[in-house]
């Protein structure tokens, strides 16, 4: 019986785990958990590969895998069996066969991540698992935030927000960069939506990026000194970098 490799699009919520990559000893993680349930399932050590190394208690529910495994049975067999012995924070979406030479991470042509804040009279706290309670009076300045999104769109130098998970460069290309209000579900909540697509990301990008939108959603910050800092590319601007728990990956492009 030979070896197949499969991809999976994978949903999780993070809270809990230390990030998506498995790391020594107990530590909960998300690969970590994936390639248990695919042990028992099959009998044999597997290993995974993800299309983004998420951090500790980022979510997703567009995150891609692939892992080489040697299974006689059809493949929605060993899909509902994986996810039966998953926890419940985790679940595959889809699974399917594909090729020895497809690489979720190298091929991926972009990915996208979502990020959801709130603001409201008063912390909600079955909202606060998925988003960033920002706390003070009056409401953000969403044409302001959208303004300093927008900008960020091209190929340019992200260093103000983040620094390369390998190497020293920093440049990557953002397709879509845009902040869109949502309905509230509490009296006086006023709650956003934050997307972003590139073709890479740095460590702690996106997450830093919502930080300083929030200051200028505040009037902390205009949009011509968040562009000029951006364009600065300067990695000691001191920004608070938003919690990981409003941060999703949503999607990947191949």
């Amino acid at each position: 019986m030979g070896v197949t490799r499969y991809r999976a699009v994978l949903a999780y919520d993070g809270t809990g785990y230390h990030g998506f990559q498995r790391q020594a000893g107990d530590t909960p993680t998300i690969q970590g958990a994936v390639e248990a349930a695919l042990a028992r399932v099959t009998g044999q050590p597997v290993t995974i590969t993800g299309a983004g190394r998420t951090d500790t208690g980022v979510h997703a529910t567009g995150q891609v895998i692939a892992f080489d495994v040697a299974w006689k049975h059809a493949v929605q067999d060993l899909w509902r069996a994986v996810n039966a012995n998953l926890p419940d924070g985790i679940a595959l979406q889809t699974l399917d066969k594909t090729g020895a030479e497809f690489h979720p991470r190298y091929d991926a042509r972009s990915r996208a991540y979502e990020y959801t804040l709130y603001t409201a009279p008063v912390r909600q706290p079955l909202v606060d698992r998925y988003a960033w309670f920002v706390a003070g009076r009056g409401l953000l300045d969403i044409d302001g935030m959208q303004a300093a999104a927008a900008s960020l769109i091209g190929r340019h130098d992200f260093a103000t927000f983040g620094r390369p998970p390998q190497g020293d460069n920093s440049v990557r290309c953002v397709q879509r960069s845009e902040i869109k209000a949502m309905p509230g579900q509490a009296p006086g909540e006023q709650r956003f939506r934050y997307t972003i697509e590139a073709d890479a990301f740095l460590y702690r990008m996106v997450r830093r990026i919502v930080g300083a939108l929030v200051r200028v959603g505040r009037r902390k910050l205009s949009v011509q000194e968040f562009e000029a800092v951006f364009r600065a590319a300067d990695g000691a601007w001191p920004n608070q970098t938003a919690p990981a728990r409003g941060l999703c990956l949503v999607k990947v492009t191949y």
